[in-house]
């Protein structure tokens, strides 16, 4: 295995524990190529830990990927199932972001790397676009296996205290070579180069070239010694246009030979032939019209027939540090990614995911203008140290670049410390880097805010790149304003319900009670769940939970009315209290449905009477142990029908018996069946032991698969009643 990290690092050793599994599943299926992601614990963003098949600068939009993105491995892993894709059509139909920015022709699988009980991370395969577009069951059984046992080997190397983290950069694989020639043979091969008509050339994984032949280096018009280690577009300028470079993308991506010509200024034309494998691309050069057969030019690259337009396409051009191809990629990515944004911080990573690599920048700082000064909303390649200096500066001051860029609505760039300090003196040894661009974000003509983007060492900015990094400052602007709005809507939405809700529960002699309320992932917008206890007399109680239909403000605020409807008829039967809330709902006409279950509990007799109105069923676990789904009466949803009934049930509930109640955020599981789901909630619950009712709830929230996040939102709600009375023990904590 080789990669930046150094050798015996923790990284390098732990990813050798699984290169095994992983070189066996690429042989056995035929796989061009994988990438690797590990989910760090605790987090919810996928990283890339290794990849094969492919350079680095082809995987770099996807070495971050948050769970909750419409990306292959991320829905694999968040829905754990295997994720297909059988082409070009299908990713386009599918995922038409990642489709956007590889429009090339292969085939994808995507499998989450997961045990019975954690989720490690994601595997994504890639083959040809001559591979079958659907999985044969072989290959299905060979990557499932391969997953599981990737799984397990994290879930080992975690328990013992060594557990297999992502490094700052992805591993890149290579296929191991089962024989290395020797001098003569060496020789041998290169006199074979040499004998072949036209010229030949090798390319490495990541475009630069490993070895030309005297035919080659004379065809392409320079010397052997300028070719070797260079990338072809970069050191010869009539190649340095996005199609030499994307045939280059879809040759390696796609693992099918290509072609196309180019005019080799002033008037020599040459044809190119790819032949990718699992190592590099060999290339033949040809005199164009020399060559019969030649195919004809894909699209995008210079036309044969018109000799004047290919010039212009194939004019010289400097050389930059992000080639034209390069950038447009990443600005094209950029630009997708963005429109999905959900909040400030959600900008900051998708903004960092593609800015640094684009640009083999380390360091990025994004400011908003708030009430005269600049507040710092994200950073990375910073350390909090170095960020809490930056935050707050004045817009009104000139000691920093980022307020004075925002002021006079002109980017400054800054390509070396010295640069920097002739202006702003000691700021280069605060930051500790090597070069600058400072980019305003300003939207029609509004500030927003500043953008920061650092190299670690001296960088020059060419005019072609200062115009990508502006024009990239106006897409970031517009995205910035939209989250910052969504922020203060969801803050407002968010505070809204957080007020609707108990604070805390009525302490009721002889009940035990826990209750716990998790809002759903980021991006959801806020939900109607809530859970109430009602005290109706000496040794008598209400419980209440429901869910409202919908994420928004008039879902919290009907959530309310819902709670407040069931509040003022508690003490009522169970029915009778559902069908004056049906009642009320209907006349409102919100438009939103609400789901809800009513028990009455006897503390005195023992006994619960409940009622449903198309809620989930609750979950009894017995004095004994044994837990048991609750087979109730399923009653129609609040705000339908006025003239619905709500039959009650009567059930015993002694000391030491647990009810549960919860909104399906709890039990619902892309891809499993709601009832096996509530089974498995009862298994856990009889699984828990006699905990207290506060450790109890806390592992039954461990359920929903965090890190993973939520599609909704999820409310619990358990009540016991104690032998005795007494003061009561209780647990109500909002999340």
């Amino acid at each position: 295995m080789r990669g930046p990290a150094a050798p015996g690092s923790a990284a390098d050793f732990g990813l050798r524990l699984l290169e095994p599994v992983l070189t066996e599943l690429a042989r056995d299926t035929g796989a061009s190529g994988y990438l690797l992601y590990l989910l760090p614990p605790g987090e919810g963003t996928l990283r890339l830990a290794a990849l094969y098949g492919a350079p680095p600068e082809i995987a770099a939009p996807w070495t971050r990927v948050p769970l909750e993105s419409p990306i292959p491995v991320a829905d694999a892993v968040r829905e754990r199932r295997l994720v297909w894709l059988g082409g070009r059509e299908e990713m386009a139909r599918r995922y038409p972001r990642p489709a956007l920015v590889l429009p090339y022709s292969f085939v994808m699988a995507a499998a989450p790397i997961a045990t019975d009980t954690a989720t490690w991370g994601g595997l994504a395969l890639m083959w040809p676009g001559s591979h079958a577009p659907r999985p044969s069951p072989h290959e299905r059984g060979l990557i499932s296996a391969a997953c599981r046992r990737l799984g397990l080997l994290l879930g080992h190397a975690a328990d013992s205290g060594h557990p297999v983290l992502p490094g700052p950069r992805p591993h890149v694989l290579t296929r191991p070579r089962t024989h290395v020639p020797g001098r003569s043979e060496a020789l041998a091969a290169a006199d074979f180069a040499e004998r072949l008509p036209g010229g030949c050339c090798s390319l490495r994984m990541d475009g630069r070239i490993a070895f030309v032949d005297s035919a080659a280096a004379e065809l392409l018009g320079a010397d052997i010694g300028e070719l070797l280690g260079t990338l072809p577009w970069r050191v010869l300028p009539w190649l340095d246009g996005p199609a030499f470079e994307d045939r280059y993308r879809a040759a390696l991506v796609g693992r099918q030979p290509t072609s196309f010509t180019a005019l080799r200024p002033p008037d020599r034309w040459l044809s190119f032939q790819l032949f990718p494998d699992a190592t590099g691309i060999s290339v033949r050069v040809f005199p164009a019209l020399e060559h019969i057969g030649d195919p004809l030019p894909p699209p995008g690259s210079p036309d044969v027939d018109d000799p004047g337009e290919a010039a212009e396409r194939t004019r010289p051009s400097v050389p930059t540090a992000a080639s034209e191809t390069t950038a447009l990629y990443h600005l094209m990515h950029l630009a997708a990614t963005l429109t999905e944004a959900i909040g400030a911080r959600d900008v900051v990573e998708r903004v960092a995911d593609q800015l640094l690599p684009a640009f083999g920048a380390e360091g990025i700082m994004l400011f908003v203008a708030e009430h005269g000064r600049l507040r710092i909303v994200g950073h990375r390649g910073y350390s909090a140290e170095v960020a809490e200096r930056f935050d707050g500066l004045r817009l009104t001051t000139g000691e920093s670049p980022a307020a004075r860029t925002l002021n006079t609505g002109v980017p400054a760039f800054f390509g070396s410390p010295e640069e920097l300090e002739r202006l702003y003196p000691g700021l280069t040894t605060l930051t500790g880097k090597g070069a600058w661009a400072f980019l305003p974000l300003i939207v029609s003509g509004r500030p927003v805010g500043s953008l920061v983007l650092s190299h670690a060492r001296p960088h020059t900015f060419p005019p072609d790149e200062r115009a990508v990094l502006t024009s990239i400052a106006g897409l970031i602007a517009q995205a910035l304003d939209r989250a910052r709005l969504y922020d203060v809507k969801d803050q407002l939405s968010r505070r809204l319900q957080a007020g609707l809700l108990p604070h805390t529960l009525p302490r009721i002699p002889g009940l035990d009670v826990a209750s716990r309320y998790l809002p759903a992932g980021h991006g959801m917008g806020v939900g109607g769940d809530f859970y109430d206890l009602i005290r109706l007399g000496p040794a008598a109680v209400g419980a209440a939970i429901g869910d409202v239909q919908g994420h928004n403000v008039t879902a919290a605020a009907l959530m309310g009315q819902v709670r407040t409807a069931v509040h003022a008829t508690a003490g009522a039967s169970p029915g009778e209290v559902l069908a004056r809330t049906n009642r009320l709902l209907t006349d409102l006409d919100p438009g939103l449905f609400t789901s809800c279950l009513y028990v009455h509990i006897d503390l005195a007799h023992h006994t619960a009477l409940l009622a449903g109105a198309g809620h989930p069923p609750p979950v009894l676990r017995h004095p004994d142990g044994r837990a048991e789904v609750l087979d109730l009466p399923h009653g129609l949803l609040l705000g339908i029908d006025p003239t619905a009934d709500y039959p009650t049930t009567e059930i015993p509930l002694p000391p030491g018996a647990v009810l549960a109640l919860y909104t399906d955020g709890l039990v619902e599981v892309p891809g499993v069946d709601l009832g096996d789901s509530i089974d498995e909630l009862a298994g856990h619950l009889e699984r828990a032991g006699h905990e207290s009712m506060r450790a109890l709830a806390d592992t039954l929230l461990r359920r929903v698969g965090q890190p993973t996040p939520r599609g909704d939102d999820t409310a619990l709600l358990l009540v016991s009643p104690r032998h005795g009375t007494g003061r009561s023990r209780s647990s109500g904590v909002r999340t």
